[in-house]
């Protein structure tokens, strides 16, 4: 009988534990060769000036875009907006962007009752005529029009004060905030003053993210999510009892800036552009605020400003909460009641 071979079975463990290692250390050398890539990788692109490029090229600049973009209800002319016949505008769509439960109290008849979240996606249904916003007193409605105008609907205009400009029976918003009687509070308060404006500050520019990574998708994203975010403005009242809280942007003439007074601290911003880098003028890392005579133009540009990447509020009622009388008396713009077009109810 042939003796067995000698089998050293040490040695046989001790190359297989070696052969068990060479495999698991080749197969760790594409992780460790992805994760040592990492570092040379370049870093993420600020989106914020894909999309300042973008809107430059495009003419969506604040001030191209805040041109004729509001229709007053007062205007009686042959051929005007309204009919006067049958209380319609014939010439536009109406979305009316109050919550279902006050549209259904008296609307403008033909309006379609749109949630202001949903204002680009429904327009998409209404592209053979321009739209008209209506809100219950203007302010709202900025939000959605510059919505619509940074969407490529370049006609969309507000209804000037809103639903309180159309009819007597809902003027109660601008009633309660603004005239003779409630729109004079800043009036003989030492936190409004006169004085010249301090020089505009200078700040770097906002820093962000976006999922999309051209000019027109990043547009869509960031108009979709500040009108998702939904529109709160600032209360006059508050901001009187504490200007020092607050970044405030007086978006007037300066002549306006000292003769009507303004919030102690205020900066006045009368022109906010991409152009000139002016946007700068804005601290994106802070709360600001921007207020105009009625809360409908700071509407309309803190949108703007926010789809940018800035943390913007406008001053509900504007200067109408404020210096009512002294406006009202130069011929500023103030509320001074309804049309009283008719509405309907089905």
């Amino acid at each position: 009988m042939q003796p067995k071979p000698f089998i050293n079975l040490k040695f046989k463990n001790t190359t297989m534990k070696r052969i068990w290692n060479l495999i698991i250390v080749l197969a760790m050398v594409p992780l460790f060769t992805l994760t040592s890539c990492k570092k040379d990788e370049p870093e993420a692109v600020n989106a914020y000036t894909t999309l300042k490029a973008y809107m430059v090229t495009n003419n969506m600049d604040l001030p191209d875009l805040a041109k004729n973009w509001i229709i007053d209800p007062k205007s009686t002319a042959m051929g005007g907006p309204i009919d006067s016949v049958t209380s319609t505008m014939p010439g536009y769509h109406v979305f009316d962007i109050r919550p279902a439960t006050d549209y259904a109290t008296g609307h403008i008849k033909n309006s379609i009752n749109v949630p202001l979240k949903d204002v680009v996606t429904v327009a998409a249904n209404y592209t053979d005529k321009p739209i008209c916003v209506v809100c219950f007193t203007g302010q709202t409605a900025g939000q959605a029009v510059m919505a619509l105008r940074l969407s490529g609907y370049a006609n969309a205009v507000v209804l000037k004060w809103g639903m309180a400009g159309w009819n007597a029976s809902f003027n109660t918003p601008w009633t309660s905030k603004s005239g003779a009687t409630n729109g004079n509070i800043a009036v003989g308060n030492t936190n409004w003053v006169t004085t010249a404006p301090a020089a505009n500050g200078n700040f770097v520019e906002p820093v962000w993210t976006s999922t999309a990574t051209d000019g027109a998708a990043i547009l869509k994203e960031r108009v979709q999510a500040v009108l998702d975010a939904g529109f709160v403005p600032a209360s006059a009242d508050e901001v009187l009892a504490n200007p020092a809280n607050y970044q405030i942007h007086n978006y007037w003439p300066i002549e306006d800036y000292t003769t009507f007074g303004h919030y102690s601290g205020a900066y006045n911003t009368p022109v906010i552009s991409l152009a000139g880098d002016l946007v700068k003028h804005f601290d994106p890392s802070k709360d600001a605020l921007i207020y105009c005579y009625t809360g409908q133009t700071s509407s309309i540009a803190s949108f703007w400003m926010n789809v940018l990447g800035y943390k913007t509020k406008g001053i509900a009622f504007g200067a109408n909460r404020l210096v009512y009388d002294q406006l009202k008396a130069a011929g500023k713009p103030v509320y001074k009641g309804a049309k009283n077009w008719a509405v309907v109810t089905d």
